[in-house]
């Protein structure tokens, strides 16, 4: 690992001149883990406090609710999943928008057997058996039902135990794909086959960033500052030192382990799901209005939702991403790790 860069962006906060810092609540959906690794990182190298933010993480779990928070304003801003929730805050008249998207692809993936002919995507859905979450029945599985032709004669319920998909060699399981891989490679040796759903067409962004719309009116540099804090806590925390953030993370979850929280960082790189696609060019975060069109459409299509009941145009703010916000920093700690491996 290479030393954290002490990097401000494109408009630093000098501490000699900042105000007294301006407390911010950011509710995660989960317990903490690597997939909230970026928001530990400016927490603990202090990115957020160069940014005048003195930033509080409050991780969710089975049992918190922190999405109900938001349009309630008990706290500032909230990590959510995809773009299906935003839908449905936005069907439901909540005031909220998102304001980053750190996640370009959506982890949700599908896992198979080595050896029994699901190497190509297209095979999956012929598999006899299906392992779903009640939760995803009603969402993405009927996608897949649409788009690609799975069939619900081949449905099992997911209970979140791995035994069902490990004994049955025949059957696939859904599975978060910076996690489930790494679950079953530990519990049977076996090194399963991933499929994103990402990579076949399921476009929506994930890990977005969420703000009452209130937030965005009258303190529209908070905002700004605490999304540009976070992507370089991002940009950090994939390719610096990211030691301290993860004792924090362990810290507040300690079921996590720092081998387990590796394991996925290294998931995360190999399959691009925060720094690629538009964030390549634009900076982690990226959003664009066309490409959630496309994904609503996707869900239209799905019968997920009717064409005209979500108001596509007040869904996400672009104002404070698509900046390129943490690429030059990305460039210095790549370099970094060039020239060191150069001298070894």
């Amino acid at each position: 690992m290479m030393g954290a860069v002490a990097y401000l962006g494109s408009s630093p906060i000098a501490l000699s001149q900042q105000a007294p810092l301006e407390r911010i609540v950011f509710a995660t959906n989960w317990k903490a883990q690597a997939a909230h690794g970026g928001f530990y990182q400016a927490l603990a190298d202090g990115t957020y406090r160069r940014y005048g933010l003195d930033v509080v993480i409050r991780q969710g779990g089975p049992q918190v609710n922190n999405a109900a928070l938001l349009p309630a304003k008990r706290i500032d801003f909230l990590m959510t999943g995809n773009l299906l929730h935003s839908f449905d805050a936005q069907k439901n008249g909540l005031p909220t928008v998102a304001v980053a998207a750190i996640f370009q692809k959506d982890p949700q993936a599908l896992l198979a057997h080595p050896g029994q002919g699901y190497e190509r995507f297209s095979a999956l859905s012929r598999a006899p058996t299906v392992f779903i979450a009640k939760d995803a029945q009603f969402s993405w599985w009927q996608w897949l039902k649409q788009r690609h032709g799975f069939k619900d004669a081949s449905l099992r319920p997911y209970n979140y135990s791995l035994g069902p998909f490990l004994s049955n060699p025949r059957s696939v399981q859904q599975g978060y794909s910076v996690a489930e891989p790494i679950y079953v490679e530990r519990q049977s040796g076996m090194k399963p086959i991933v499929h994103l759903l990402a990579d076949h067409g399921y476009s929506t962004y994930s890990t977005l960033i969420l703000t009452h719309r209130d937030t965005v009116a009258t303190r529209s540099e908070v905002v700004r500052r605490f999304v540009e804090a976070s992507i370089l806590g991002w940009v950090n925390y994939l390719y610096g030192d990211r030691r301290a953030a993860n004792a924090r993370m362990i810290a507040d979850n300690p079921e996590m382990t720092v081998a387990e929280i590796e394991a996925a960082v290294s998931l995360m790189r190999e399959q691009g799901i925060v720094d690629s696609g538009e964030a390549l060019t634009a900076g982690i975060g990226a959003m664009n209005v066309a490409r959630v069109a496309d994904f609503y459409q996707q869900m239209v299509e799905a019968g997920l939702y009717a064409a005209d009941e979500v108001e596509l145009s007040a869904l996400i703010d672009t104002r404070f991403v698509n900046q390129g916000a943490g690429l030059d920093l990305k460039r210095q700690l790549l370099g970094t790790a060039k020239d060191k491996a150069n001298l070894q």
